[in-house]
């Protein structure tokens, strides 16, 4: 099937998130796909209907949407679950054919029968005969001799003895085909010819294998298994221990083009040595050949650090729609009538430059429209001692009549400190939380500048206010 229009396929199960594993794979038969000019089929494995979910479904096109592979630009979303019938014929094929049987052993029986419960199936009904039947499943006959090679781009030849493959099930009692079965017959009759999925399916490979032959195939599909995604101590990713939910990362500000640049990298390297590079220029330099089989290692501090990158090369008008759903959505932790878009554009160049992730926008410049200012006690507790108390009123009543400018701000606090024997990082950290709430943040006085007089006296003075309580009840 190597000759003729490429067709490949992304086949998630929707269980739940969207697995970053399962984006990158996604990402590599989208661009197999726009390299031949060939075919992207979505084709949703909702089989198993006691744990999908309709709006798991709505997540995968969602995600891959926000990727960049969008509806209309592939073929789907085929539900696996209306192929039914075609997975049963294929079934019926098979077993009418000699090529399976029924069978009745449960797992302990063939646990008491073998005496090991960890061996594989034993072929006891091979030649038992026995018609369909509750509590009788379809099992695959598979060679008792020779090897099965399964020529993959990115593992070379790897090969499996066939007497190690167990007669495996393609379908359960009540006729319905297993995943095995399902998706050879669904790779099969939608033309699929290249199959490209994680590491962790390659032991499923020969038995497809044998399948795609066993029914009719004249050769398999091009087989390449990505390299499964680790994290920092070398152990497989995985929901229930590590960060991996696409959305989470989504809905915290990654930008799509980060993480698509990044997740690109996950066993893959352009020419050259830059690894932040144009999306363009990944188009046209992918190829599967150049995969490394190896561990590829999810640093997420990497990936925060290109995220980064992507922000700062944003330009304003860019970087001011990107955040605007931080600011002035349902999430923003002020009234919608309290932000001020003016306000923000002077300091939008200045936050760009900081962030990471687009919602550290909040935390950044929430000072500037909520009425009070935020709480951090770990930062009040570190710049409220010594002389802080005497600080702010000194401060205070200079900053009644100073010139409201940076530059004549900074001047005075530099006064003031040396007043108090502090350098002016240290007179800065009292007024900083004081009227921003937090210890770091954007440039202090360009801050006050832009708060105005009268409400950074009004929060210096609700500080020296609770510092006097504090004091009263010490």
């Amino acid at each position: 099937m190597s000759s003729g229009r490429v067709r490949v396929r992304f086949a998630p199960s929707p269980t739940g998130i969207f697995h970053v594993g399962g984006a990158r794979s996604a990402l590599f038969n989208w661009l197999v796909a726009l390299r031949a000019g060939g075919d992207f089929v979505l084709r949703v494995e909702d089989t198993d209907a006691s744990r999908n979910r309709p709006e798991w479904t709505d997540g995968i096109i969602s995600a891959l949407d926000w990727l960049g592979i969008s509806p209309g630009r592939y073929e789907g979303p085929v539900l696996q679950s209306s192929r039914a019938q075609a997975h049963r014929d294929a079934a019926a094929r098979l077993q009418q054919a000699g090529l399976a049987y029924f069978c009745d052993c449960t797992r302990e029986v063939l646990a008491e029968r073998t005496g090991n419960p960890q061996r594989g199936y034993d072929g006891h009904c091979r030649d038992r005969g026995l018609a369909a039947g509750p509590g009788r499943a379809l099992r695959f006959r598979t060679p008792d001799e020779g090897v099965t090679v399964v020529r993959d781009l990115i593992r070379g030849e790897p090969q499996f003895a066939n007497d190690t493959l167990e007669d495996f099930v393609v379908a359960r009692a009540d006729g319905s085909a297993v995943f095995l079965l399902a998706n050879v017959v669904d790779d099969l009759e939608m033309g699929i010819t290249h199959v490209i999925r994680g590491e962790e399916h390659l032991p499923n490979t020969p038995k497809q294998q044998l399948l795609w032959t066993a029914l009719g195939a004249p050769e398999p599909p091009v087989w390449a298994h990505v390299p499964v995604i680790v994290n920092e101590k070398r152990q497989k990713l995985s929901k229930r221990r590590d960060k991996v939910a696409l959305e989470s990362y989504r809905d915290e500000g990654y930008l799509p083009a980060a993480m698509k640049n990044y997740l690109m990298l996950l066993g893959w390297a352009p020419p050259g040595d830059e690894e932040i590079v144009p999306w363009e220029t990944i188009e046209t330099t992918f190829d599967l050949a150049d995969v490394k089989p190896s561990a590829a290692f999810f640093d997420e501090k990497k990936l925060r650090s290109f995220n980064g990158e992507y922000i700062r090369a944003l330009t304003p008008d860019e970087f001011t729609i990107a955040v605007r759903p931080w600011l002035t959505g349902p999430a923003a932790p002020w009234p919608s009538d309290a932000f001020d878009p003016k306000v923000f554009a002077a300091v939008a160049e200045l936050a760009q430059s900081r962030l990471s992730v687009l919602a550290e926008i909040v935390p950044m410049v929430d000072f500037l429209f909520l009425a009070d200012a935020p709480v951090d006690d770990a930062a009040w507790a570190k710049a409220m001692k010594g002389p802080a108390a005497a600080l702010l009123a000194d401060v205070d009543e200079h900053f009644a009549t100073v010139e409201w400018a940076a530059d004549a701000l900074k001047t005075a606090l530099t006064e003031i400190g040396e007043r108090h024997g502090l350098k002016l990082a240290k007179a800065q950290a009292p007024v900083r939380v004081a009227v921003t709430g937090r210890s770091v943040g954007l440039p202090l006085f360009e801050s006050l500048e832009l708060l105005g007089r009268d409400t950074t006296r009004a929060r210096l003075a609700a500080a020296r206010a609770r510092l006097a309580a504090d004091a009263a009840t010490a």
